[in-house]
């Protein structure tokens, strides 16, 4: 059963690390990290340039007001085209860091992605049965996302305002010192109020996050299971219900936002009194004749850029942390140790025969969930056995142990010998083809998706095997054949038909061992009988292992295992186990009682 997602979302309130996410950035940032530099430059460069025209406008003036008794000895188009000259290193600065910008953050955040994808896929099956494929699809873009965000704030606003402060503090510390000290101290107000700000803040950044993927769960939760919505008269109720989980997720983002505007109006109201305050003091430097006019431009100008720099602090510190945010569920799931994974050293499994032993396997799903208990059991190269019992008894576990999906509390499987524990994953599935009850199709072509089961198969092995499936017949009758889509899960062919892809994906692995877990569950009579010989082909020369309830796939087995309470209790051929009183007769008779008399 699928563990509540929102309670384990609910669970997770982890604290931001901002060098955990910058860790995890690093890399692609090494990587690229030469184009990154000139992305940089080129921003940095136009800021400086830009910073320049105020001095320059200063000269401008008070070359103006000295000869202003004779202007024709004011030599002023030097100047202007000093200014045009900023102004175009200026414009050619940006549009080089733009277009270098527009290169690169597509280039890392493409792999990003796919590192992304790939650390994820190495996850255990337990890590997804309790997470949302929705969810976990919006992290990965999250993260992404949160790096180009980092990146264009970074670029094009902090590294900015920190060289225009720079500039400007520097600059009017020669012109005049307190007026220098006191832009200084307006600066530094400033960012302390706005860091200690949204560092009280990022509690409700985190909160607004997670919420996020709690709506992004419940979105494909319910999309992905749009025919019980309507089966089930159940549009009311999942409309209520999405709306609760929206309406949490509006109320936090309301909160974080109206918090963000009034740090906007105290900065603005900051900035008021700084212009007044600053420029009253310059109008008396002025009277006093301390500066020129030419001073009073400059300081105009570099006021403006400061204020216009600053007020985005509040703005640059919230994307900064609303990024980080953003990234940290990801960043927790790449720092999660796998479930299960290769030891060190670990080979390829090498099959020869195909004998798959259990000793004192034990296995709980939780501490409160005892599954299996101490079971012994062999099945001999070339034996086809199928496991029988109640539900909740243990077979579909036995199927997944056997695949490593989960790692044993105690004992050892063994495949001809070796501990599958000390094999690699990647060897141990490529000798094991499955066939589930409910199987699992990409949204792709009914070839790719036979073809999966060996991914450099021919199109004429693929319809071969398909043919022995008996895929033929509907595949056939399709308008586009071989290269139909199947929909997302195979949802455009019947539960039969995707069960004959998945038994044709199978007869194309060629592995020596072969798991049936419910194979023909989902065929009608017809259908049954036409697979029941593919099956039998399939079965040649293999070591089977089938979990089935149905009478014709159980009878024609080498033989049956009794499993119940986690452990085998009886084992025989069909005749033997059916002579003598015990589970094996009991669910018989449940079963088939009306078949058999």
């Amino acid at each position: 059963m699928r563990l509540d997602f929102f309670v384990i979302i609910l669970s997770m309130q982890q604290k931001l690390n901002v060098t955990g996410v910058l860790r995890a950035y690093w890399p692609y940032i090494k990587a690229n990290k030469g184009w990154m530099f000139l992305g940089y430059a080129g921003a940095s460069l136009g800021v400086v340039a830009n910073m320049i025209d105020p001095w320059l406008y200063k000269l401008l003036l008070d070359e103006i007001t000295s000869n202003i008794q004779n202007p024709a000895k004011a030599n002023l188009v030097w100047i202007i085209l000093l200014v045009l000259i900023s102004n175009l290193i200026g414009w050619a600065a940006y549009r080089a860091g733009g277009f270098v910008s527009s290169y690169v953050q597509p280039v890392i955040m493409s792999a990003m992605t796919r590192t992304n994808l790939e650390r994820l896929l190495g996850q255990s099956y337990q890590f997804f049965t309790n997470n949302f494929a929705g969810s976990l699809q919006r992290k990965i873009q999250r993260f992404s996302g949160s790096f180009e965000n980092v990146m264009d704030v970074t670029e094009w606003d902090l590294f900015p305002m920190i060289i225009t402060v720079v500039i400007a503090i520097g600059t009017l510390s020669f012109r005049s010192k307190p007026l220098a000290i006191i832009m200084f101290v307006w600066v530094v107000t400033i960012v302390a109020a706005n860091y200690f700000f949204h560092k009280w803040k990022l509690k409700y950044d985190l909160e607004k996050a997670e919420e996020d993927t709690e709506t992004s769960g419940a979105l494909a939760d319910v999309v992905s299971n749009s025919v019980n919505v309507k089966l089930f008269s159940g549009y009311e109720f999942e409309r209520k219900k999405f709306f609760d989980i929206t309406e949490k997720l509006r109320k936090i983002t309301t909160r974080t936002w109206t918090l963000a505007e009034w740090n906007f109006a105290f900065q603005s109201l900051m900035g008021c009194f700084l212009e007044f305050g600053i420029m009253y003091f310059v109008v008396k430097l002025w009277q006093r004749g301390a500066i020129t006019v030419g001073d009073v431009i400059l300081v105009q100008g570099y006021l403006i850029a400061l204020i216009g720099r600053l007020w985005n602090v509040g703005r640059i510190m919230r994307k900064l942390y609303e990024s980080f945010a953003d990234a940290q569920e990801m960043v927790d799931v790449l720092n999660r140790p796998y479930d299960v994974k290769d030891l060190r050293g670990a080979k390829k499994l090498n099959i020869t025969r195909g004998k798959i032993e259990f000793k004192e396997v034990s296995f709980n799903y939780s501490q409160t969930r005892e599954v299996l208990k101490d079971m012994n059991l062999t099945v001999r190269a070339g034996e086809r056995v199928a496991l029988v019992g109640p539900s909740g008894a243990g077979k579909s576990t036995i199927v997944k142990l056997i695949l490593r999906f989960y790692d044993l509390d105690g004992g050892k499987i063994l495949i001809d010998g070796q501990d599958i524990k000390r094999v690699t994953q990647n060897s141990l599935r490529e000798q094991i083809a499955m066939v589930p009850q409910d199987p699992f199709l990409f949204h792709r072509s009914i070839r790719d998706n036979i073809r999966y089961g060996r991914r450099d198969a021919s199109d004429e092995d693929v319809e071969k095997a398909a043919a022995l499936a008996h895929c033929a017949e509907f595949i056939e009758r399709l308008p586009q054949g071989y290269d139909t889509f199947v929909g997302e899960r195979g949802i455009k062919l019947s539960g039969g038909e995707r069960q004959r892809v998945a038994i044709a994906r199978a007869i194309l692995s060629k592995a020596p061992i072969l798991v049936l877990d419910e194979a023909t569950s989902s065929l009608d009579s017809e259908s049954e009988a036409l697979i029941q010989d593919a099956l039998k082909t399939l079965m040649k020369g293999k070591t089977v292992m089938v979990i089935a309830h149905r009478l014709s796939t159980i009878m024609q087995m080498d033989r049956i295992v009794v499993i119940d309470d986690g452990k085998v209790t009886d084992q025989g051929t069909h005749e033997v186990l059916l002579s003598r009183e015990g589970l094996y007769q009991k669910l018989w008779n449940i079963q088939a009682g009306g078949f058999i008399s």
